[in-house]
């Protein structure tokens, strides 16, 4: 028995012609990506914790909290530069504290600055102190951008062999352009980059390849069934033929993602409003960049099965 949806976000039937604005939506991505390339060189990423090393402490204070008198205490017990920030609720607080030079005195600072904070606001509860030294976030920080090559280079070879070469060349060219923007949000939100920051582009791959693979399998599929129509049409179609699923698709990842950006706290808020910002991205770069990207690179080659019509001979 079919069950009829109460209500459609995207009627059935469309016709949009997307391919118009195909250089335009390529401009446009080119200017953004490179605009965010500039921006990862000045003023950089916020790194976190994990890439930059240093001292983080979480703390819970039975009132709320008094931040310019937590940051008077620690300096004057020799913290300095300390940064003091809410963490969620207004008696969660985030101290991060510079990098030592040696273990002996990171411990010295952690054990400071714990004897501080409790001693500034009674009832205090330290929840957690952590510490990554410079070469070991160095380390991470390599193997983070180790892994997002591999990702993209596993991603190459996979729709290399399950599609066209010209298939594989616009999905990968699409999310080097989806990682570059996402970038360029981190530095414009000064969201801390840190290894939640790397699962979270990570995670964003992964769904753009998937939102990709659904609008190249139809493609496929349109250029075995209609074997004359030229392929700007034929990719017209298939898009406006998967466009349903992707927008309920993207509308359902995004709405969930929402709360945890609104009333997840720090530590989830800044992975989930990176996640949707990859949706939205990951999304209309399907439509706007990879789609034209294929459509200049398989334009002739595609089609090259195809014989042209043979003009008609008049019988005298």
């Amino acid at each position: 028995m079919f069950i009829r949806p109460m209500f459609r976000l995207v009627p059935d039937g469309t016709k949009i012609k997307f391919m118009r604005g195909r250089f335009l939506g390529l401009a446009v991505s080119a200017i953004l990506s490179t605009l965010s390339i500039a921006l990862f060189f000045y003023p950089g990423l916020n790194l976190g914790l994990d890439f930059k090393g240093g001292i983080v402490l979480e703390v819970r204070t039975p009132t709320p909290a008094n931040f310019n008198q937590l940051r008077q205490d620690l300096a004057a017990k020799g913290v300095a530069d300390a940064e003091v920030q809410r963490f969620g609720a207004d008696t969660e607080v985030l101290a991060k504290i510079a990098a030592q030079k040696s273990e002996a005195a990171t411990q010295s600072t952690i054990d400071t600055a714990r004897a501080t904070l409790i001693a500034s606001a009674p009832g205090t509860k330290v929840m957690s102190a952590d510490a990554v030294g410079a070469s070991v976030s160095s380390e991470l920080f390599q193997k983070g951008l180790l892994a997002l090559g591999i990702s993209l280079a596993m991603i190459l070879v996979y729709i290399w062999f399950r599609f066209e070469w010209e298939f594989a060349v616009g999905a990968v060219a699409t999310l080097i352009l989806d990682v570059t923007k996402t970038i360029g949000f981190l530095v414009i939100t000064r969201l801390p980059f840190d290894l939640v920051m790397v699962a979270a582009i990570l995670t964003i791959i992964g769904y753009s390849t998937n939102d990709k693979v659904v609008v190249y399998d139809r493609m496929r599929e349109n250029l075995r069934k209609y074997k004359t129509m030229p392929l700007r049409e034929l990719i017209d179609l298939s898009i406006n033929e998967t466009l349903s699923r992707t927008i309920a698709t993207s509308s359902t990842v995004f709405l969930a993602a929402l709360p945890l950006a609104l009333f997840g706290g720090a530590s989830l808020s800044a992975f989930a409003f990176t996640m949707l910002f990859g949706i939205v991205v990951g999304t209309t770069s399907s439509i706007f960049i990879a789609a034209p990207i294929l459509l200049l690179l398989g334009e002739h080659r595609l089609r090259r099965d195809i014989a042209p019509a043979k003009p008609a001979v008049r019988k005298k």
